[in-house]
């Protein structure tokens, strides 16, 4: 046992190799990115031949988790919340067929939406698939829920998701580790039948995860990781849900917690710890980060009576992170205490990097869509994306990992010309390569522009599926070889890549231009490893 400093991923990484992982999938995403990075970086983790790569996508990703489990070793997935909506095929259906080896599913969310499109709360995956939902308050409870999640997963025979958020995943604190458990040995199921999800065998795995709900209750409700606290003051219980915790008690550092609390970090819910704070309080509060998913359940559990109070009433924000401060004015403690910036200083956006190639490629394309209609670029999600702001406003959408190619689809079959795609290497190939597909098919009039620079660049640089393979990947699917062009996005090229541009929209069908150069982030480091050797 020692104690070093982890942030909230890397508590969970480590928490993994202790716990006794064969291997760990995922795909790059803030904020769950650090956890494969930790692994992979881990003395401990190579000692142990832990497979440590990233993943195509993140559906890919539990399937590959699920594929170990199912040899009887322990796994551990880990993605964003979106990502969960790109893994919800496996994810959902992995509940049915349960577990053979532990496996675990990392979600982490991100409330505020510092990296992300939308703000939802993956314990509503959890809830929907009937699984078992472990939120920590802080990195000891990550790191042990992670280390214990293993033989919690192989007791009840089913995969465990695991929820953080944005807050717990980069903070750091001083996390307790415990003995290193050995890797689970090669085994196959015991009941030959129990991943085929045929009608008939389905019916039966889907009956059992039924008749096993009251045993997650039960489990709940003895778990040590939810606890009840009891206060002098019942005009107020509180029901505080993983970080909320933290949040709550930072308000009484100086003071004793004058109401009783009950923290929730297992779920689903432990009804009788809520029932008995409901009985004991004049009214509760309802502390939890990202959707009201407690507050909307509770009224089901303890009855209409009492004053519920939470997102849904007011007393705290619908949208964004919670923080001490919101908890303490949901309290009444203090005011509102919000930093009001002097107005004479600018906001500061994010920028692409100077030199980025993908600056050459949108000025190109820039100067060329001039001679058509506005709005007619149609983007994904990577650093590209910052295109959509000043001084470029080269692209108008951005929605999930690979729209831009079929929303292009979708608008030419509309009637829009020309429907341009953009999209880089990483996210084409974590879902792009199918919409291309529907493309090709269809012999839809788009120009596709993949912005290669081999790595996923917006979330540090981790190695790209594709790297080396796009172009090959693209004649696969059908794209035709006079239309499937690939440029070096560089000043002296901006007029090659203007010529490009306009020969392939004014071509009727699918051309893809792959604009193929290293990123300047990762290639400065580059240069500097080697001064530096």
């Amino acid at each position: 046992m020692k104690k070093i400093l982890l942030l909230g991923d890397e508590a969970i990484g480590q928490g993994a190799i202790d716990g006794g992982i064969s291997g760990i999938y995922a795909y790059p995403g803030t904020p769950s990115t650090e956890i494969m990075e930790y692994v992979q970086r881990s003395k401990q983790a190579k000692e142990n031949k832990i497979h440590a790569t990233w993943s195509a996508n993140e559906k890919t990703a539990v399937e590959s988790a699920l594929g170990m489990s199912y040899a009887g070793k322990r796994a551990i997935a880990c993605m964003k919340h979106v990502g969960l909506n790109v893994a919800a095929d496996a994810f959902i259906n992995s509940a049915i067929t349960g577990v053979n080896g532990g496996l675990i599913i990392l979600v982490a969310d991100d409330p505020s939406m510092h990296s992300s499109q939308n703000e939802q709360d993956s314990r509503f995956y959890g809830k929907f698939s009937l699984l078992p939902i472990f939120e920590p308050s802080n990195q000891q409870e990550a790191y042990e829920m992670t280390y214990n999640g293993f033989e919690i997963s192989e007791k009840i025979g089913l995969p465990i998701l695991l929820r953080i958020t944005t807050r717990l995943a980069h903070s750091r604190y001083g996390v307790t580790t415990l003995l290193p458990k050995k890797q689970n040995s090669f085994s196959v199921p015991k009941e030959p039948k129990q991943f085929i999800l045929l009608p008939a065998f389905a019916k039966k795995r889907y009956k059992s995860l039924l008749e096993k709900q009251s045993l997650l209750q039960k489990e709940s409700e003895s778990s040590s990781f939810n606890q009840f606290i009891v206060g002098k003051d019942k005009s107020l219980g509180i029901v505080a849900c993983g970080i909320s915790f933290n949040y709550l008690m930072e308000n009484f550092q100086d003071s004793e917690l004058p109401f009783s609390v009950l923290k929730i970090s297992q779920y689903p819910i432990p009804h009788q710890k809520i029932k008995k704070l409901y009985d004991e309080s004049d009214e509760l509060l309802i502390l939890e980060e990202g959707y009201p998913f407690v507050e909307e359940q509770i009224g089901n559990i303890v009855g209409i009576g009492k004053k519920i109070r939470g997102r849904l009433t007011g007393d705290l924000p619908r949208d964004g992170e919670l923080n001490p401060n919101l908890v303490a004015i949901a309290l009444g403690l203090e005011k509102e205490n919000q930093t009001n910036f002097p107005e004479f200083l600018a906001s500061r956006p994010p920028a692409m990097c100077p030199g980025c190639g993908h600056i050459d490629v949108y000025k190109a394309l820039n100067e060329v869509m001039k001679d058509f209609e506005p709005q007619r670029v149609l983007s994904d999600i990577g650093c590209y994306t910052l295109g959509a702001l000043p001084p470029f406003n080269a692209i108008n959408s951005c929605v999930d990992m690979g729209a831009s190619i079929t929303m292009a689809k979708g608008a030419s079959e509309a009637g829009m010309f020309p429907s341009i795609a953009v999209i880089g290497d990483s996210t084409f190939t974590h879902s792009g390569m199918t919409g291309l597909l529907d493309a090709v098919n269809d012999k839809a009039n788009i120009v596709v522009i993949i912005l290669d620079n081999s790595l996923v660049g917006m979330t540090g640089g981790q190695k790209a599926s594709g790297e080396g393979k796009i172009d090959k990947i693209c004649l696969g699917i059908g794209v035709e070889k006079e239309h499937l062009k690939i440029v070096e996005p560089l000043r002296k090229n901006h007029e090659l890549m203007k010529k490009i541009l306009l020969e392939e929209i004014n071509y009727n069908g699918v051309s893809v231009i792959i604009a193929r150069r290293e990123c300047v982030t990762e290639l400065s480091k580059k240069k500097k490893l080697k001064v530096i050797k």
